[in-house]
């Protein structure tokens, strides 16, 4: 029959559970290598499916050739192909792979629970104490939410007094502001005197900063000092954003400069307006480069306070691995309100710190910062050389056929003509193929076709004792050279052609001029001025 037993008073208690502790399996893989020989870091690497386990992301990898804490970064669908962080030199052999870090406790669901008693030692009628509230959670469902296009603050920081209130968001205040989410997401705050930017993937707006605005009758603005941190937030005028390039954002004094990818344009933000600086001779070059950055690409931007400048550097393929020529590295300049010049350097980071322009490689996993303009060696980067060029277009009198018969410049000597185009007359069918006929002094084939025009030491010879100079000469401390025609294929109905003559026939010309890699190599080369002799005809 039942039982009722009385009891003199009864107790509460709580089921609690153990703090959780990242539990990293133990168990590894093993995979024979199929790709042999030096493999870098990045590169795919090639194994058999067949092992015991499953090769992962973060996994230590050990065996011949392999340095010490050289993990996998990336492991394909079927555990065959993997990179990893350095460079390692793989053999025909098993390797092993382990996670570098075990936890210090075993997860077992079942077990991890004790009970502890609800009431101050467990006494008749004690206190009794419980979880407490939940802090500042009013939602049912408390799962982890991305609001991509919202602002949120905390509590105030003041280190007098002691009061630390930044780990607190209370939602019982107004502490949310939220942007248009058709704009996209927001990626970059920028703070200047009282108002915060707010850039947008398509957007830009302005915020105010302790203050709000509030409105007449007639809707006029006015502004007042409150308590709100985030006030009131407009857009600013033109659809234009920051895309997913916040690494594009430099500033100099009230002047903001930005990329915005998705629309091929390079901006600059000043006095509330926005301009599309690309816009000045450049449209073409970005609309290319800009839409052929990829997913791991990026666009670097930063203020050269040195030369007065905002860098631009777009890599399209990866940042940190070297892509040859890929990349492309430039300055706009305000007092010409121009693109002046491409540079040879791929940095990884740039920042500009007390008048000086810096720049960090990484070099073999070893970073480095570089100071720019206390090199006495010219068009020397981290390290290699190169040679300085300029690309310009001859177009006088544009409605006449002209024959450019000889190329002039004022600067220092050193210079050389490594191309002189006229432009394109079209393409014809000669024997069956599509020719576009072109004049050009651009290398032929042959030992006797010209490859440039040679400059002033270069092109230096001696013949019976007699100097002569078969490139530029100087007179009158300019230099000047006659211009060759190497155009192999004839037009139709041309009486004389190719190098049987000098000088190019066109509208206009393109020219592109180098410095040669024998006078002063890495000296100071100067160009003022160039200039042609031409004749109608």
């Amino acid at each position: 029959m039942p039982l009722t037993l009385e009891v003199s008073y009864f107790n509460s208690y709580y089921m609690k559970r153990l703090a959780d502790v990242p539990y990293i399996p133990t168990v590894g893989a093993d995979r024979t290598a199929v790709t042999t020989g030096v493999v870098s870091a990045g590169s795919n690497a090639t194994f058999g499916s067949s092992g015991l386990g499953t090769p992962a992301i973060g996994m230590v990898v050990s065996g011949a050739g392999v340095s010490a804490d050289t993990k996998i970064t990336s492991v394909n669908q079927t555990q065959t192909v993997m990179t990893f962080d350095k460079d390692v030199t793989l053999t025909a052999t098993a390797y092993n792979f382990t996670y570098a870090w075990v936890g210090p406790q075993v997860s077992n669901p079942d077990e991890d629970w004790y009970i502890e008693e609800s009431r101050i030692r467990g006494g008749y009628n004690n206190t009794s104490t419980d979880y407490g509230v939940k802090a500042y959670i009013v939602e049912e469902q408390d799962a982890q939410v991305r609001r991509g296009s919202s602002l949120i603050y905390s509590g105030i920081f003041n280190s007098r007094t002691g009061i630390n209130q930044t780990n607190q968001f209370s939602v019982a205040e107004e502490i949310t502001r939220s942007v248009d989410p058709i704009s996209g997401s927001i990626q970059k705050l920028f703070a200047e005197d009282t108002n915060l930017l707010i850039f947008q993937e398509r957007k830009v707006n302005n915020a105010l900063i302790d203050k709000d605005a509030i409105f007449t009758a007639e809707g006029s603005a006015i502004t007042t000092s409150g308590k709100l941190v985030i006030g009131q937030i407009t857009p600013i005028a033109g659809n234009w954003g920051i895309s997913k390039d916040p690494l594009s954002f430099a500033v100099y004094g009230y002047q903001k400069y930005f990329v915005d990818r998705n629309r091929n344009a390079v901006l600059r933000l000043a006095g509330g307006n926005i301009t599309e600086i690309s816009n000045y001779g450049m449209i073409d070059f970005f609309r290319d480069q800009l839409s052929a950055v990829t997913s791991t690409g990026v666009i670097l931007g930063a203020y050269d306070n040195y030369n007065q400048n905002y860098v631009l550097s777009i890599q399209p393929n990866n940042r940190y691995q070297p892509d040859g020529t890929a990349y492309k590295t430039l300055t706009f300049d305000e007092r010409s309100q121009g693109w002046t010049s491409f540079f040879t350097y791929k940095p990884d980071a740039m920042f500009s710190s007390q008048g000086s322009f810096y720049s960090a490689k990484d070099e073999s996993d070893n970073s480095r910062i570089f100071k720019h303009y206390t090199n006495q060696t010219r068009n020397s980067f981290y390290g290699s050389t190169s040679s300085s060029s300029i690309q310009f277009v001859f177009n006088p009198s544009p409605n006449n056929v002209k024959t450019f018969q000889t190329i002039n410049y004022e600067g220092t000597n050193g210079w050389e003509v490594t191309a002189f185009l006229s432009d394109e007359t079209g393409f014809d069918a000669v024997n069956g193929n599509w020719i576009n006929h072109v004049d050009t002094i651009v290398q032929g084939t042959g030992n006797n076709q010209y490859k440039k025009i040679y400059s002033y030491d270069e092109g230096a010879y001696t013949e019976d004792n007699i100097q002569y100079r078969a490139g530029f000469d100087r007179k009158q401390n300019k230099y000047m050279a006659v211009i060759p025609n190497n155009t192999q294929t004839p037009m139709p109905g041309e009486v004389v052609f190719g190098n049987q003559t000098t000088g190019i026939k066109a509208y206009y010309a393109t020219v592109t001029m180098k410095t040669d890699t024998t006078t002063d190599p890495n000296g100071l080369k100067e160009l003022f001025a160039v200039s042609s002799t031409f004749a109608l005809r």
